[in-house]
């Protein structure tokens, strides 16, 4: 018979025990440990690559309530994700075991056990392992190939395809939109996309950079350029050398300094501060900014040969606002990459979020749709996010009318908050936004009242 490729671990006190699950596991699969003390868990697997944990449950005489095999439960499931535990326990001392299951035991035996039992669950805990250890592959191979949302509207598509033709080029871009609508995204596209794909994409938050930052950590510096200037450094150009750099807010970058910028760019060298002999750069240029760069070319505070010198191709992204088709679709596409960001599965949204997503204004756009279903995630219960979960409605804004179809979603929005501060006005006023006053005439309308 041909054993199965798995190493099981078996961790049990008695001596008997171990040596008699060897015996038994020894034949059917190819590497089996054993250990009397749960303290050499943690070093086993670290070391080796366990498939399943055969866990005892009790290990000191005089204890027998199980509170260690759950405790050791905790520790494998932490450090070994995918490692399958079974727990062993004694006929009487079930409920713990149940109580094992439902923190992430995958079975549990009873002492003494059926030999043919003890092998089919553990048959089935080794092809559990095995899909887990699939699933993070592929996981980790799906972080590689990085996936992007599209959409359906116009605007976007337009974009999308101009992007696409820029992308073999290494024409200039200047990408324009509000604030979260995906510029950084959308910069990465073009470079994934790019014959520069497989070189440094570099990203310059230039909105966060100081004056006196700003040319040594572009240009790069000479050891001794300044006090600080211990070894000689390469900015970010350099960094980015043979790929894209990324020049993020590029319209807050101050008149005195635009026109450094643009002598990189017209000659395609770079020099470090406190040196003289420029070096050459092989850099593809794309700048983003949320202001209006035209206007501020008219009123003498961006330079117009610079905006020239970097927009040999605009692209405008636009809000979700002009795009509200996409919403709904573009919300359970970030539900299931922040999930996958989790390690999680088979999340969704209730039924009626959808129309409360299209109502939203989502004046942050994108990223304010990220940072709230990313929070709500990490709230929610059983797997299914609520609109309370979002936090994507505006009691203020409700209308006082009972055929309002709010009305319902506000009540169960107060009493929810209510029991949660059980009773206290002040705190479920506070969770809700509302005056005291406006929260005591919603607990008259809707009856709320003890």
């Amino acid at each position: 018979m041909r054993k199965k490729q798995a190493q099981i671990l078996v961790v049990d006190d008695q001596e008997e025990i171990l040596f008699s699950a060897k015996m038994i596991l020894k034949k059917h699969f190819e590497t089996i440990f054993t250990t009397n003390s749960p303290k050499k868990i943690i070093s086993i697997l670290s070391e080796n690559e366990i498939n399943v944990v055969l866990l005892d449950m009790n290990y000191r005489i005089g204890f027998e309530d199980g509170r260690e095999g759950i405790h050791w439960l905790k520790e494998i499931k932490t450090l070994s994700p995918n490692t399958i535990v079974i727990l062993m326990t004694a006929f009487g001392k079930i409920e713990t075991a149940v109580e094992g299951i439902k923190i992430g035991a995958f079975d549990y035996v009873l002492k003494p056990w059926h030999n043919e039992k003890l092998l089919e669950i553990i048959d089935k805990a080794v092809a559990e392992s095995r899909k887990n250890t699939k699933k993070t592959t592929t996981f980790e191979e799906d972080k590689n190939e990085k996936r992007y949302f599209v959409g359906t509207s116009a605007k976007i598509k337009q974009a999308y395809a101009i992007a696409e033709k820029v992308a073999r080029t290494d024409a200039n871009v200047l990408i324009l939109g509000e604030n979260g609508t995906g510029k950084y995204v959308f910069a990465e596209y073009i470079h994934q996309h790019s014959e520069r794909k497989n070189q440094p994409f570099v990203h310059v938050d230039l909105g966060s950079l100081s004056d006196n930052l700003f040319e040594s950590e572009l240009f790069g510096y000479a050891k001794g350029a300044f006090t600080d200037a211990k070894i000689d450094t390469a900015g970010r150009f350099e960094n980015a050398s043979n790929g894209t750099i990324f020049l993020d807010e590029i319209g807050n970058i101050p008149l005195h300094l635009q026109a450094k910028l643009l002598h990189v760019l017209q000659t395609k060298t770079v020099t470090r501060l406190g040196e003289s002999k420029p070096r050459p750069l092989n850099v593809r240029v794309i700048a983003a900014t949320n202001s209006d760069i035209k206007t501020e070319v008219k009123n003498k505070t961006f330079r117009e040969d610079l905006l020239y010198r970097i927009n040999t191709m605009e692209i405008n992204l636009p809000s979700l606002r002009e795009r509200k088709d996409d919403i709904v679709p573009m919300a359970n596409f970030i539900l299931e990459q922040v999930a996958q960001k989790y390690n999680q599965e088979n999340w969704h949204f209730e039924d009626n979020v959808a129309q409360y997503l299209e109502k939203y204004p989502w004046k942050g756009n994108v990223r304010e749709m990220e940072n709230k279903i990313e929070r709500a995630l990490i709230l929610a219960e059983n797997n299914t996010i609520s609109v309370l979960d979002l936090d994507i409605l505006d009691f203020e804004e409700i209308q006082e009318n009972d055929e309002n179809p709010l009305s319902e979603m506000e009540k169960g929005a107060i009493e929810k908050a209510l029991f949660k501060h059980n009773g206290n006005i002040s705190k479920t006023a506070d969770e809700l936004g509302l005056s005291r006053a406006a929260l005591y005439r919603r607990i008259e309308k809707y009856d709320l009242k003890n």
